[in-house]
């Protein structure tokens, strides 16, 4: 199970996101990606190619397997972003296609 830093501290600031149509509580200052594995989510994303269940691993934007959508923009690396209340947050499945590209 995941800990997170403020619980050892009770003056936490929260902030909502919706993930997945869900709404969480989480604290201000993590990042999305950290934020919704705490929930215990279990996958932010999809494999392209096999559908794999997949989580974030490296935590730092090397790795790009927290890919999510974020506010309706896909391919957002979730472990360099910060939660904002109101966000809304998605898992990604599969490859998203940019409308540029």
């Amino acid at each position: 199970m995941l800990k997170r830093l403020h619980e050892s501290s009770p003056i936490t600031e929260f902030m909502t996101i919706t993930f997945e149509g869900e709404s969480l509580q989480v604290p201000a200052g993590e990042t999305v990606l950290a934020s919704v594995m705490a929930a215990g989510v279990g996958h932010n994303r999809t494999s392209p190619i096999s559908g794999t269940k997949r989580a974030g691993y490296c935590q730092m934007g090397v790795c790009f397997e927290c890919l999510m959508e974020i506010d309706g923009i896909p391919n957002q690396q979730a472990c360099a972003i910060q939660v904002r209340d109101g966000m809304t947050v998605n898992r990604q499945n599969g490859k998203k296609v940019l409308v540029n590209e």
